[in-house]
């Protein structure tokens, strides 16, 4: 079994027609069983304290962290449990590293790795159900996992012979049930119109050992009943017969109908579709050798031609490139020549403002005002120089003259009066 179950996780990459999609879902229900045989719960659950997967947990996209840090952890484990070291990665180390580590631990073991490492990133995914599977295979083997013999329990066929003392009826019993029975029964015929016979239900077997010789006749049975009766009987009863099944839309035998009926369609498709196909293939490569000879005698008269156009074409670039240069050349000469002209501007301008100057009489006329109006200015001071003399004489005789009379007032005010 488990050669089989490696079989087909390495047929899993292959085109198994339209079931392969759902084939994902079969391989992680086998996988959660084998984890369950390992005690994963227990191991693995408890200690890094995650809860239980489900069915579909890396099948299907829920939270690509989530499901990608509990697959490195839960290869880890494995791969411990296989009896190789190997440390439970962390939620912050490199995904690159700690892929292509568990890809290496399990190319060792022989496993087929066809896939691009990068397809394992997103933690979900038939690469990553491949992975675990392998790993858990190998897990299985590493604890001499097997699997017993099938022990099937003993019937005793004489037991169903016995008649068990308990379960004996009496006839009367009998009776009152089926009477009973009749009660609901009629109830039942009034309103569905079927018709109940009693004698029959009268006559059933009380137990298994004397049925045969209380329901065994004494003559050989004729059927007294007329088929006319008989057929309108049957159609009374046949509208009641009819029994309607619901499809359901989950029921896997649909499913199966509608696959082969999908590929009865496609192979009826496909017959004339192929021929369809095959005169299409016909025509173009038909038309492909016409084209592919027309371009061989194309190119063989225009040789010639071409040779001359690739020549032409690097001569032109030869002088494309030489007049980069030359023209590289003129451009920095021309700047050069901008900037010589600038300066030779500048100093023309400087030269006439000199001749301007030595020719013109106007800085002696300028001279000769600012003279005038010094001299003005110096005759201006002189006359405030003598005003402001005569006043501070004045000022000194008054108080000389205020200090005389405060000593001796007549004779002072005399003197004063004699002096003015």
């Amino acid at each position: 079994m488990m050669s089989e179950e490696r079989k087909r996780d390495e047929n899993l990459f292959e085109d198994g027609g339209p079931g392969q999609l759902y084939m994902s879902f079969v391989i992680m229900d086998d996988l959660l069983d084998k984890l369950k045989l390992l005690n994963y719960d227990k191991e693995f659950c408890r200690e890094l304290k995650v809860k239980f997967l489900n069915r579909h947990y890396f099948a299907l996209q829920t939270n690509p962290g989530e499901q990608f840090f509990i697959f490195t952890a839960l290869s880890a484990w494995l791969i411990r449990t296989t009896g190789r070291s190997f440390e439970t990665p962390q939620e912050d180390d490199d995904p690159n590293s700690t892929i292509s580590n568990i890809l290496d631990v399990l190319r060792n073991m022989g496993a087929a790795v066809d896939f691009p490492p990068s397809r394992l990133k997103s933690g979900f995914g038939t690469e990553v159900i491949y992975v675990l599977n392998c790993l858990a295979d190998q897990a299985l083997k590493a604890v001499h996992f097997g699997w017993n013999k099938a022990s099937h329990p003993v019937e005793d066929l004489e037991e169903e012979n016995l008649i068990d003392d308990s379960a004996e009826v009496t006839l009367e019993k009998i009776e009152e049930e089926m009477l009973i029975e009749d009660d609901d029964d009629d109830d039942d015929d009034d309103e569905e119109g079927g018709i109940l016979d009693l004698e029959g239900l009268r006559n059933l077997p009380l137990s298994r050992t004397n049925a045969a010789e209380i329901n065994k006749p004494d003559d050989i049975m004729e059927s007294t009943t007329d088929s006319a009766e008989w057929k309108l009987e049957v159609e009374k009863v046949l509208p009641q017969l009819k029994v309607t099944l619901r499809p359901d839309a989950k029921d896997w035998r649909s499913h199966i109908e509608q696959m082969h009926q999908h590929r009865k369609d496609i192979g009826e498709s496909l017959s004339v579709t192929r021929n369809q196909l095959d005169k299409l293939h016909l025509e173009i490569t038909r038309t492909l050798e016409k084209i592919g000879s027309r371009e061989k005698y194309l190119n063989n008269q225009l040789e010639q031609m071409l040779l001359e156009y690739r020549a032409s074409q690097d001569q032109l670039a030869q002088t494309k490139e030489q007049y980069r240069s030359v023209s590289g050349g003129v451009t920095e000469r021309s700047r050069i020549l901008g900037q010589i002209t600038e300066e030779l501007e500048q100093i023309k301008q400087e030269m006439e403002e000199r001749g301007s100057s030595m020719t013109d009489g106007t800085p002696l006329v300028n001279v000769r005002k600012a003279l005038a109006r010094l001299k003005s200015e110096t005759a201006q001071t002189d006359v405030r120089i003598g005003v402001a003399a005569h006043t501070l004489l004045r000022a000194k005789l008054k108080e000389k003259g205020n200090l005389q009379r405060a000593a001796d007032p007549l004779p002072a005010a005399a003197d004063f009066d004699s002096v003015f």
